[in-house]
Protein backbone atom coordinates (compact mmCIF):
# COMPACT_ATOMS: atom_id res chain seq x y z
CA UNK A 1 0.00 0.00 0.00
CA UNK A 2 1.19 3.50 -0.78
CA UNK A 3 2.90 5.27 2.10
CA UNK A 4 2.80 9.02 2.60
CA UNK A 5 2.90 11.63 5.31
CA UNK A 6 -0.90 12.00 5.18
CA UNK A 7 -2.90 10.55 8.04
CA UNK A 8 -5.17 7.96 6.43
CA UNK A 9 -8.61 9.46 5.84
CA UNK A 10 -7.59 13.01 6.72
CA UNK A 11 -6.57 14.18 3.26
CA UNK A 12 -3.85 16.69 2.34
CA UNK A 13 -4.23 20.34 3.34
CA UNK A 14 -1.56 21.85 1.09
CA UNK A 15 -0.65 21.25 -2.56
CA UNK A 16 1.62 22.16 -5.42
CA UNK A 17 0.95 21.61 -9.13
CA UNK A 18 4.02 21.18 -11.32
CA UNK A 19 3.31 21.23 -15.07
CA UNK A 20 5.56 19.94 -17.83
CA UNK A 21 5.30 20.53 -21.58
CA UNK A 22 2.94 22.64 -23.63
CA UNK A 23 0.85 25.71 -22.89
CA UNK A 24 -2.28 23.56 -22.70
CA UNK A 25 -0.64 21.76 -19.79
CA UNK A 26 -0.04 25.15 -18.17
CA UNK A 27 -3.77 25.90 -18.53
CA UNK A 28 -4.72 22.48 -17.17
CA UNK A 29 -2.35 22.98 -14.24
CA UNK A 30 -3.97 26.30 -13.38
CA UNK A 31 -7.42 24.70 -13.47
CA UNK A 32 -6.33 21.80 -11.24
CA UNK A 33 -4.98 24.30 -8.72
CA UNK A 34 -8.33 26.11 -8.79
CA UNK A 35 -10.16 22.82 -8.20
CA UNK A 36 -8.04 21.97 -5.17
CA UNK A 37 -8.28 25.49 -3.76
CA UNK A 38 -12.08 25.35 -4.13
CA UNK A 39 -11.99 22.30 -1.83
CA UNK A 40 -10.21 24.28 0.87
CA UNK A 41 -6.62 23.25 0.15
CA UNK A 42 -3.85 25.85 0.15
CA UNK A 43 -1.14 26.23 -2.53
CA UNK A 44 2.40 25.94 -1.19
CA UNK A 45 5.11 28.27 -2.50
CA UNK A 46 8.11 26.79 -4.32
CA UNK A 47 10.72 25.71 -1.81
CA UNK A 48 8.23 24.71 0.88
CA UNK A 49 6.90 21.21 1.39
CA UNK A 50 3.40 20.33 0.21
CA UNK A 51 1.30 17.40 1.36
CA UNK A 52 0.08 16.79 -2.20
CA UNK A 53 2.19 17.23 -5.35
CA UNK A 54 0.43 17.02 -8.72
CA UNK A 55 2.76 16.25 -11.61
CA UNK A 56 0.96 17.41 -14.73
CA UNK A 57 2.82 15.48 -17.40
CA UNK A 58 3.77 15.56 -21.08
CA UNK A 59 4.18 12.44 -23.25
CA UNK A 60 5.31 13.96 -26.55
CA UNK A 61 8.92 12.85 -26.11
CA UNK A 62 10.49 9.94 -24.23
CA UNK A 63 12.76 12.28 -22.28
CA UNK A 64 9.82 14.29 -20.92
CA UNK A 65 8.06 11.11 -19.79
CA UNK A 66 11.18 9.78 -18.04
CA UNK A 67 11.57 13.14 -16.27
CA UNK A 68 8.29 12.44 -14.47
CA UNK A 69 9.53 9.18 -12.94
CA UNK A 70 12.74 10.91 -11.91
CA UNK A 71 10.67 13.61 -10.18
CA UNK A 72 8.57 10.98 -8.38
CA UNK A 73 11.76 9.40 -7.03
CA UNK A 74 13.11 12.78 -5.97
CA UNK A 75 9.92 13.61 -4.07
CA UNK A 76 9.94 10.25 -2.30
CA UNK A 77 13.54 10.68 -1.16
CA UNK A 78 13.15 14.34 -0.17
CA UNK A 79 10.12 13.53 1.96
CA UNK A 80 12.00 10.98 4.07
CA UNK A 81 9.59 9.32 6.47
CA UNK A 82 6.80 11.69 5.44
CA UNK A 83 6.75 11.93 1.63
CA UNK A 84 3.93 13.84 -0.05
CA UNK A 85 1.02 12.20 -1.79
CA UNK A 86 1.85 12.21 -5.52
CA UNK A 87 -0.77 12.55 -8.23
CA UNK A 88 0.33 11.91 -11.82
CA UNK A 89 -1.90 13.84 -14.21
CA UNK A 90 -1.81 14.68 -17.91
CA UNK A 91 -0.68 12.74 -20.95
CA UNK A 92 1.72 10.27 -19.29
CA UNK A 93 -1.14 9.31 -16.99
CA UNK A 94 -3.43 8.84 -20.00
CA UNK A 95 -0.89 6.79 -21.94
CA UNK A 96 0.33 4.52 -19.15
CA UNK A 97 -2.71 4.39 -16.84
CA UNK A 98 -2.52 2.15 -13.82
CA UNK A 99 0.86 0.77 -14.97
CA UNK A 100 2.25 3.87 -13.24
CA UNK A 101 1.37 2.33 -9.88
CA UNK A 102 3.52 -0.72 -10.70
CA UNK A 103 6.48 1.36 -11.81
CA UNK A 104 6.13 3.98 -9.05
CA UNK A 105 4.35 2.49 -6.01
CA UNK A 106 4.55 5.79 -4.13
CA UNK A 107 2.01 7.35 -6.52
CA UNK A 108 -1.49 7.63 -5.06
CA UNK A 109 -3.49 9.14 -7.95
CA UNK A 110 -3.41 8.73 -11.75
CA UNK A 111 -5.69 11.04 -13.73
CA UNK A 112 -5.83 11.76 -17.46
CA UNK A 113 -6.13 15.19 -19.12
CA UNK A 114 -9.87 14.79 -19.77
CA UNK A 115 -10.67 13.59 -16.25
CA UNK A 116 -8.86 16.02 -13.99
CA UNK A 117 -12.11 17.67 -12.91
CA UNK A 118 -12.41 14.56 -10.68
CA UNK A 119 -9.01 15.19 -9.05
CA UNK A 120 -10.36 16.23 -5.60
CA UNK A 121 -12.44 13.04 -5.34
CA UNK A 122 -9.47 10.91 -6.42
CA UNK A 123 -7.25 12.58 -3.81
CA UNK A 124 -9.85 11.81 -1.13
CA UNK A 125 -9.90 8.16 -2.19
CA UNK A 126 -6.10 8.02 -2.10
CA UNK A 127 -6.10 9.56 1.38
CA UNK A 128 -8.41 6.74 2.45
CA UNK A 129 -5.81 4.19 1.33
CA UNK A 130 -6.86 3.45 -2.27
CA UNK A 131 -4.86 3.80 -5.43
CA UNK A 132 -7.22 6.01 -7.39
CA UNK A 133 -7.15 6.21 -11.20
CA UNK A 134 -9.37 7.81 -13.84
CA UNK A 135 -8.41 8.04 -17.52
CA UNK A 136 -11.84 8.43 -19.10
CA UNK A 137 -12.07 11.03 -21.87
CA UNK A 138 -15.34 13.01 -21.46
CA UNK A 139 -13.91 16.45 -22.30
CA UNK A 140 -17.27 18.22 -22.30
CA UNK A 141 -17.97 17.04 -18.75
CA UNK A 142 -14.56 18.27 -17.63
CA UNK A 143 -15.10 21.89 -18.62
CA UNK A 144 -18.61 21.97 -17.19
CA UNK A 145 -17.29 20.81 -13.82
CA UNK A 146 -14.40 23.27 -13.48
CA UNK A 147 -14.78 26.23 -11.08
CA UNK A 148 -15.38 29.72 -12.42
CA UNK A 149 -12.26 31.81 -12.99
CA UNK A 150 -11.93 34.46 -10.26
CA UNK A 151 -8.29 35.58 -10.44
CA UNK A 152 -6.06 35.96 -13.44
CA UNK A 153 -2.56 37.02 -14.38
CA UNK A 154 -2.30 39.86 -16.93
CA UNK A 155 -1.85 37.25 -19.67
CA UNK A 156 -4.22 34.27 -19.43
CA UNK A 157 -4.75 31.01 -21.30
CA UNK A 158 -8.15 29.89 -22.54
CA UNK A 159 -8.51 26.39 -23.97
CA UNK A 160 -11.00 26.50 -26.85
CA UNK A 161 -10.25 23.21 -28.61
CA UNK A 162 -8.78 19.88 -27.57
CA UNK A 163 -7.68 16.70 -29.28
CA UNK A 164 -6.41 15.95 -32.76
CA UNK A 165 -7.69 14.07 -35.81
CA UNK A 166 -4.55 14.54 -37.92
CA UNK A 167 -2.67 11.40 -36.82
CA UNK A 168 0.84 12.54 -37.65
CA UNK A 169 2.85 9.34 -37.62
CA UNK A 170 5.21 10.49 -34.84
CA UNK A 171 2.60 11.91 -32.45
CA UNK A 172 0.76 10.47 -29.44
CA UNK A 173 -1.68 13.37 -29.01
CA UNK A 174 -4.65 11.66 -30.75
CA UNK A 175 -4.24 8.77 -28.29
CA UNK A 176 -3.69 10.82 -25.12
CA UNK A 177 -6.01 13.79 -25.79
CA UNK A 178 -8.60 12.10 -28.01
CA UNK A 179 -10.51 13.33 -31.05
CA UNK A 180 -10.87 17.02 -31.92
CA UNK A 181 -13.61 18.77 -30.00
CA UNK A 182 -14.54 22.45 -29.86
CA UNK A 183 -15.86 24.06 -26.70
CA UNK A 184 -19.16 25.95 -27.16
CA UNK A 185 -18.97 29.61 -28.14
CA UNK A 186 -21.11 30.81 -25.23
CA UNK A 187 -18.95 28.96 -22.68
CA UNK A 188 -15.80 30.50 -24.14
CA UNK A 189 -17.20 34.02 -24.15
CA UNK A 190 -18.36 33.62 -20.55
CA UNK A 191 -14.94 32.37 -19.45
CA UNK A 192 -13.16 35.14 -21.38
CA UNK A 193 -15.36 37.77 -19.73
CA UNK A 194 -14.60 36.33 -16.29
CA UNK A 195 -10.88 36.34 -17.07
CA UNK A 196 -11.03 40.00 -18.06
CA UNK A 197 -13.02 40.83 -14.92
CA UNK A 198 -10.37 38.96 -12.91
CA UNK A 199 -7.52 41.06 -14.33
CA UNK A 200 -6.52 39.57 -17.69
CA UNK A 201 -5.49 42.11 -20.32
CA UNK A 202 -4.43 39.47 -22.85
CA UNK A 203 -5.97 36.07 -23.68
CA UNK A 204 -4.21 33.30 -25.59
CA UNK A 205 -6.61 30.81 -27.18
CA UNK A 206 -5.26 27.27 -26.89
CA UNK A 207 -5.81 24.04 -28.77
CA UNK A 208 -3.86 21.09 -30.10
CA UNK A 209 -5.15 22.39 -33.46
CA UNK A 210 -6.63 25.66 -32.30
CA UNK A 211 -7.63 26.81 -35.77
CA UNK A 212 -9.80 23.70 -36.12
CA UNK A 213 -12.22 25.32 -33.66
CA UNK A 214 -15.78 25.70 -34.95
CA UNK A 215 -19.02 26.69 -33.31
CA UNK A 216 -22.19 28.75 -33.46
CA UNK A 217 -22.35 32.31 -32.20
CA UNK A 218 -25.20 33.62 -30.05
CA UNK A 219 -27.28 34.25 -33.17
CA UNK A 220 -26.87 30.65 -34.31
CA UNK A 221 -24.45 31.42 -37.15
CA UNK A 222 -21.69 28.91 -37.92
CA UNK A 223 -18.26 30.45 -37.30
CA UNK A 224 -14.61 29.44 -37.18
CA UNK A 225 -11.73 30.69 -35.08
CA UNK A 226 -11.78 34.05 -36.89
CA UNK A 227 -15.38 34.52 -35.77
CA UNK A 228 -14.48 33.77 -32.17
CA UNK A 229 -11.59 36.24 -32.36
CA UNK A 230 -13.92 38.91 -33.75
CA UNK A 231 -16.33 38.34 -30.86
CA UNK A 232 -13.54 38.59 -28.29
CA UNK A 233 -12.41 41.82 -29.94
CA UNK A 234 -15.65 43.40 -28.67
CA UNK A 235 -14.71 42.94 -24.98
CA UNK A 236 -13.78 46.48 -23.88
CA UNK A 237 -11.15 45.66 -21.23
CA UNK A 238 -9.45 42.95 -23.29
CA UNK A 239 -6.43 44.49 -25.01
CA UNK A 240 -4.75 41.55 -26.74
CA UNK A 241 -5.70 38.27 -28.40
CA UNK A 242 -3.34 35.45 -29.40
CA UNK A 243 -3.82 31.80 -30.42
CA UNK A 244 -1.69 28.66 -30.58
CA UNK A 245 -1.03 25.99 -31.89
CA UNK A 246 -2.22 26.08 -35.50
CA UNK A 247 -2.13 23.43 -38.21
CA UNK A 248 -1.48 24.51 -41.81
CA UNK A 249 -4.35 22.33 -43.00
CA UNK A 250 -6.89 24.30 -40.93
CA UNK A 251 -5.87 27.83 -41.98
CA UNK A 252 -8.90 29.64 -43.47
CA UNK A 253 -9.33 32.79 -45.53
CA UNK A 254 -11.12 34.36 -42.58
CA UNK A 255 -8.26 33.65 -40.18
CA UNK A 256 -5.71 35.18 -42.55
CA UNK A 257 -7.94 38.24 -43.02
CA UNK A 258 -8.38 38.62 -39.25
CA UNK A 259 -4.69 39.45 -38.90
CA UNK A 260 -5.25 42.52 -41.03
CA UNK A 261 -8.67 43.48 -39.65
CA UNK A 262 -8.72 42.80 -35.89
CA UNK A 263 -6.64 45.36 -34.04
CA UNK A 264 -6.44 43.32 -30.82
CA UNK A 265 -5.11 40.24 -32.63
CA UNK A 266 -1.37 40.35 -32.10
CA UNK A 267 1.06 40.16 -35.06
CA UNK A 268 2.31 36.70 -34.14
CA UNK A 269 1.68 33.31 -35.76
CA UNK A 270 2.83 29.92 -34.50
CA UNK A 271 2.50 27.59 -37.49
CA UNK A 272 4.45 24.32 -37.16
CA UNK A 273 5.99 22.86 -40.32
CA UNK A 274 8.20 20.08 -38.82
CA UNK A 275 10.37 19.58 -41.94
CA UNK A 276 11.32 21.25 -45.19
CA UNK A 277 11.38 17.96 -47.10
CA UNK A 278 8.21 17.00 -48.95
CA UNK A 279 9.06 13.30 -48.73
CA UNK A 280 9.56 13.52 -44.98
CA UNK A 281 6.36 15.55 -44.58
CA UNK A 282 4.44 12.85 -46.44
CA UNK A 283 5.97 10.16 -44.23
CA UNK A 284 4.91 12.26 -41.23
CA UNK A 285 1.34 12.42 -42.62
CA UNK A 286 1.43 16.20 -42.32
CA UNK A 287 -1.13 17.00 -45.11
CA UNK A 288 0.96 19.87 -46.48
CA UNK A 289 4.23 20.34 -48.31
CA UNK A 290 6.96 22.94 -48.14
CA UNK A 291 5.59 24.97 -51.02
CA UNK A 292 2.05 25.22 -49.64
CA UNK A 293 3.45 26.16 -46.23
CA UNK A 294 5.54 28.99 -47.69
CA UNK A 295 2.51 30.22 -49.60
CA UNK A 296 0.54 30.44 -46.36
CA UNK A 297 3.33 32.49 -44.77
CA UNK A 298 3.28 34.87 -47.75
CA UNK A 299 -0.48 35.33 -47.41
CA UNK A 300 -0.27 36.15 -43.71
CA UNK A 301 2.53 38.64 -44.41
CA UNK A 302 0.48 40.23 -47.20
CA UNK A 303 -2.21 41.29 -44.70
CA UNK A 304 0.18 41.93 -41.75
CA UNK A 305 3.72 42.69 -43.01
CA UNK A 306 5.22 42.94 -39.52
CA UNK A 307 3.91 39.55 -38.34
CA UNK A 308 6.35 37.40 -36.33
CA UNK A 309 6.44 33.79 -37.49
CA UNK A 310 7.12 30.90 -35.13
CA UNK A 311 7.32 27.19 -35.92
CA UNK A 312 8.11 23.67 -34.75
CA UNK A 313 10.75 21.35 -36.23
CA UNK A 314 11.68 17.70 -35.81
CA UNK A 315 15.13 16.53 -36.91
CA UNK A 316 16.11 12.92 -37.45
CA UNK A 317 12.70 11.58 -38.47
CA UNK A 318 13.15 7.97 -39.69
CA UNK A 319 14.73 7.91 -43.13
CA UNK A 320 15.65 11.61 -43.17
CA UNK A 321 18.71 11.99 -45.40
CA UNK A 322 21.39 14.66 -45.25
CA UNK A 323 19.89 16.25 -48.38
CA UNK A 324 16.41 16.29 -46.83
CA UNK A 325 17.75 17.95 -43.71
CA UNK A 326 19.35 20.59 -45.92
CA UNK A 327 15.86 21.26 -47.33
CA UNK A 328 14.74 22.10 -43.80
CA UNK A 329 17.59 24.58 -43.44
CA UNK A 330 16.60 26.21 -46.73
CA UNK A 331 13.00 26.56 -45.55
CA UNK A 332 14.23 28.18 -42.32
CA UNK A 333 16.15 30.74 -44.35
CA UNK A 334 13.15 31.34 -46.62
CA UNK A 335 10.79 32.08 -43.71
CA UNK A 336 13.13 33.93 -41.33
CA UNK A 337 11.55 32.77 -38.06
CA UNK A 338 11.26 35.20 -35.18
CA UNK A 339 11.00 32.23 -32.81
CA UNK A 340 10.93 28.46 -33.20
CA UNK A 341 10.99 25.20 -31.26
CA UNK A 342 13.14 22.32 -32.47
CA UNK A 343 13.52 18.78 -31.23
CA UNK A 344 15.17 15.48 -32.04
CA UNK A 345 12.74 12.81 -33.19
CA UNK A 346 11.66 10.64 -30.27
CA UNK A 347 9.95 7.31 -31.03
CA UNK A 348 6.75 6.99 -29.04
CA UNK A 349 5.22 3.56 -28.38
CA UNK A 350 2.16 2.86 -30.50
CA UNK A 351 2.90 5.42 -33.21
CA UNK A 352 3.56 4.31 -36.81
CA UNK A 353 6.90 6.14 -37.01
CA UNK A 354 8.31 4.06 -34.14
CA UNK A 355 8.12 1.00 -36.41
CA UNK A 356 9.57 2.66 -39.51
CA UNK A 357 12.83 1.58 -41.10
CA UNK A 358 15.77 3.99 -41.16
CA UNK A 359 15.85 5.15 -37.54
CA UNK A 360 18.53 7.85 -37.31
CA UNK A 361 21.58 7.46 -35.07
CA UNK A 362 21.55 9.73 -31.99
CA UNK A 363 24.84 11.40 -32.88
CA UNK A 364 23.47 12.33 -36.32
CA UNK A 365 20.36 13.82 -34.73
CA UNK A 366 22.54 15.76 -32.29
CA UNK A 367 24.60 17.29 -35.09
CA UNK A 368 21.53 18.21 -37.14
CA UNK A 369 19.78 19.75 -34.15
CA UNK A 370 22.81 21.92 -33.39
CA UNK A 371 22.93 23.16 -36.98
CA UNK A 372 19.19 23.81 -37.06
CA UNK A 373 19.19 25.68 -33.76
CA UNK A 374 22.13 27.78 -34.89
CA UNK A 375 20.20 28.80 -38.02
CA UNK A 376 17.03 29.51 -36.05
CA UNK A 377 19.04 31.53 -33.53
CA UNK A 378 20.50 33.70 -36.28
CA UNK A 379 17.06 34.54 -37.60
CA UNK A 380 15.63 35.18 -34.14
CA UNK A 381 18.46 37.60 -33.34
CA UNK A 382 18.01 39.31 -36.71
CA UNK A 383 14.29 39.77 -36.03
CA UNK A 384 15.00 41.27 -32.60
CA UNK A 385 17.71 43.55 -33.99
CA UNK A 386 15.33 44.78 -36.69
CA UNK A 387 12.92 45.75 -33.90
CA UNK A 388 15.35 48.25 -32.34
CA UNK A 389 13.98 51.75 -32.74
CA UNK A 390 10.36 50.59 -32.87
CA UNK A 391 7.77 52.02 -30.53
CA UNK A 392 5.35 49.47 -29.17
CA UNK A 393 3.15 48.62 -26.21
CA UNK A 394 4.46 46.17 -23.64
CA UNK A 395 2.14 44.26 -21.31
CA UNK A 396 3.89 44.17 -17.92
CA UNK A 397 3.80 40.65 -16.51
CA UNK A 398 6.27 40.60 -13.62
CA UNK A 399 9.10 42.34 -11.85
CA UNK A 400 12.58 41.83 -13.27
CA UNK A 401 15.62 40.50 -11.46
CA UNK A 402 17.01 43.95 -10.68
CA UNK A 403 15.42 46.53 -8.40
CA UNK A 404 13.05 48.78 -10.34
CA UNK A 405 13.13 46.53 -13.40
CA UNK A 406 10.00 45.21 -15.13
CA UNK A 407 9.47 42.46 -17.68
CA UNK A 408 6.70 42.08 -20.24
CA UNK A 409 5.86 41.05 -23.79
CA UNK A 410 5.83 43.07 -26.99
CA UNK A 411 3.06 42.56 -29.57
CA UNK A 412 5.49 40.15 -31.33
CA UNK A 413 5.79 38.04 -28.15
CA UNK A 414 9.33 39.23 -27.48
CA UNK A 415 10.46 39.50 -23.86
CA UNK A 416 11.13 43.18 -23.11
CA UNK A 417 12.73 44.46 -19.92
CA UNK A 418 12.96 48.07 -18.84
CA UNK A 419 13.77 50.21 -15.81
CA UNK A 420 14.75 53.80 -15.04
CA UNK A 421 12.82 56.91 -13.96
CA UNK A 422 9.86 56.28 -16.28
CA UNK A 423 9.29 52.84 -14.73
CA UNK A 424 8.72 54.08 -11.18
CA UNK A 425 4.93 54.25 -11.52
CA UNK A 426 4.57 50.95 -13.41
CA UNK A 427 2.59 48.03 -11.96
CA UNK A 428 1.97 44.44 -13.06
CA UNK A 429 -0.81 44.43 -15.63
CA UNK A 430 -0.04 47.90 -16.99
CA UNK A 431 0.27 48.56 -20.70
CA UNK A 432 3.41 50.64 -21.23
CA UNK A 433 4.50 52.44 -24.38
CA UNK A 434 8.22 51.85 -24.89
CA UNK A 435 10.90 52.40 -27.45
CA UNK A 436 12.92 49.24 -28.12
CA UNK A 437 16.51 50.31 -27.55
CA UNK A 438 18.73 47.20 -27.66
CA UNK A 439 18.35 43.57 -28.74
CA UNK A 440 19.78 40.22 -27.74
CA UNK A 441 18.93 36.72 -28.94
CA UNK A 442 16.23 36.16 -26.30
CA UNK A 443 15.07 39.60 -25.17
CA UNK A 444 15.08 43.33 -25.81
CA UNK A 445 15.68 46.37 -23.65
CA UNK A 446 13.06 49.11 -23.76
CA UNK A 447 12.92 52.76 -22.80
CA UNK A 448 9.66 53.86 -21.18
CA UNK A 449 7.73 56.56 -23.02
CA UNK A 450 4.38 56.58 -21.22
CA UNK A 451 1.71 54.48 -19.55
CA UNK A 452 -1.23 53.54 -21.77
CA UNK A 453 -4.58 54.47 -20.16
CA UNK A 454 -6.65 51.46 -19.05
Amino acid sequence: MRQSGITQGAGPKTFRVKSFGCQMNMYDGERMAELLAARGMSPTPEGEEAELVVLNTCHIRERSAEKVYSEIGRLRKAGGAHPPMVAVAGCVAQAEGEEIFARAPSVGVVVGPQSYHRLPELVARAAAGERAADTDMPADAKFAALPKRRRSAPSAFLTVQEGCDKFCTYCVVPYTRGAEISRPFSALMDEAERLVDAGAREVTLLGQNVNAWTGEDRRGRAIGLDGLIAALDSLPQLHRIRYTTSHPNDVTEGLIAAHGEVGKLMPYLHLPVQSGSNRVLKAMNRSHDGESYLLLIERFRAVRPDIAISGDFIVGFPGESDAEFEETLRLVDAVGYAQAYSFKYSPRPGTPAAQMQGQIAPEVMDERLQRLQAALGRHSLAFNQASVGRRCTVLVERAGRRPGQWLGKSPWLQSVYFSGPGAAAVRIGDMVEVELAAAGPNSLEGRVLELVPA
